[in-house]
């Protein structure tokens, strides 16, 4: 009788698809069962390796995993697809989910703590409320133009936009100017809660000594180093710097064959929050420092000189996340570079 060795789970909000292999990867057990059903059989089994894919709860079973002593691999989804045969079905993804955790070299996600889960929620709550008042704003701009009334964009210029409606000079129509206040009811409501949220997030980023540490890089605010804390994994699972940079889609896509390298556009993998938000701090920097052509004999006049500014700021971002990892490996204060990168 083979010994299980290795445990697939595609996961799913009531039923659970569970593969498992030995140690030779031939097949023990297929199962679907439910949550509690899932638990119950997963503390019956001895300790041995679980895999699943990085998707939505599989943080949470991670660490209940752990917790029963198995030891947990989280596998991103694109890393799964090549492994599953011909029919796609949830127990051909168990069993390519168990197949993809047996390989050697297959990349993993670490579990997340329930502390960097909450941040997380706190970032992207914060997003999502900023994206609906642009939604509201653009809405209103949108309806008010179709009766003559324009203003320049920016949530600066709703105050503007307030005091035109409620004019009697435009003649709009009474129901406009009703459903007028009803859009801007709606974005002060929702501003106050993205101030809100935004004091929540110094609070916490005064409270975390890696996020006081990273604030003091420049074009690194407070909601970038919340966001680098609670998505980036441990800087230990990197070598070096430029294995960060590469996890988060900041160096260019090879595709290379037969001697020759051919280099195109960013790769964009790894996590776009982080890398969306160091492209901007970065892109702040060359604004700032280089509204002049930056200081001579700086690495940034001279890639100012040759190259447009957006290459310049995914250049600057890459060199941003090699020093951060560099800072968070060796526990060090910023230090500003030898050769004056800005």
């Amino acid at each position: 009788m083979y010994e299980v060795s290795i445990v697939g789970v595609d996961l799913a909000k009531l039923v659970f698809q569970v593969h498992g292999a030995a140690r030779d990867g031939s097949v023990l057990f297929r199962k679907k069962l439910t949550r509690p059903q899932f638990v119950r059989f997963m503390t019956s089994l001895p300790a041995c390796i679980v895999a699943m894919e990085a998707c939505g709860t599989a943080h949470y079973w991670g660490r209940e995993m752990e917790r029963l002593g198995h030891d947990v691999r989280l596998i991103p989804p694109i890393y799964v697809k090549p492994f599953v045969k011909r029919q796609k079905n949830d127990m051909a993804d168990a069993e390519a989910i168990a197949e993809a955790a047996m390989r050697p070299t297959m990349r993993t996600v670490p579990v997340k703590s329930p502390d960097q889960q909450a941040r997380a929620m706190l970032f992207r709550t914060r997003e999502l409320l900023v994206g609906q008042r642009t939604q509201l704003v653009n809405a209103l701009r949108a309806h008010l133009a179709e009766h003559g009334v324009i203003v320049p964009k920016g949530l600066g210029n709703i105050e503007r936009l307030a005091t035109i409606i409620r004019a009697d000079s435009n003649r709009l129509p009474d129901l406009v100017r009703r459903m007028s206040d009803v859009y801007l009811d709606q974005i002060g409501r929702v501003t106050n809660e993205v101030r809100a949220l935004e004091l929540q997030i110094s609070a916490e980023a005064k409270e975390s000594p890696v996020v006081r540490r990273l604030r003091d890089m420049p074009g690194i605010g407070p909601i970038c180093a919340i966001a680098l804390e609670a998505f980036a994994p441990p800087m230990q699972i990197f070598r070096r710097g430029r294995d960060f940079a590469a996890w988060l889609g900041l160096v260019p896509r090879q595709h290379s064959s037969g001697g020759k390298q051919k280099l195109g556009r960013t790769s964009k993998m790894g996590q776009r929050d982080i890398r969306r938000l160091l492209i901007l701090g970065a892109m702040s920097v060359v604004r700032w420092r280089g509204r002049n052509g930056g200081q001579p004999g700086t690495w940034l006049a001279a890639m100012l000189a040759r190259k447009p500014k957006m290459l310049v700021a995914i250049a600057l971002a890459n060199k941003m996340a090699r020093m951060i990892w560099a800072m968070l490996i060796r526990d060090e204060e910023y230090r500003v570079p030898k050769g004056a990168v800005c």
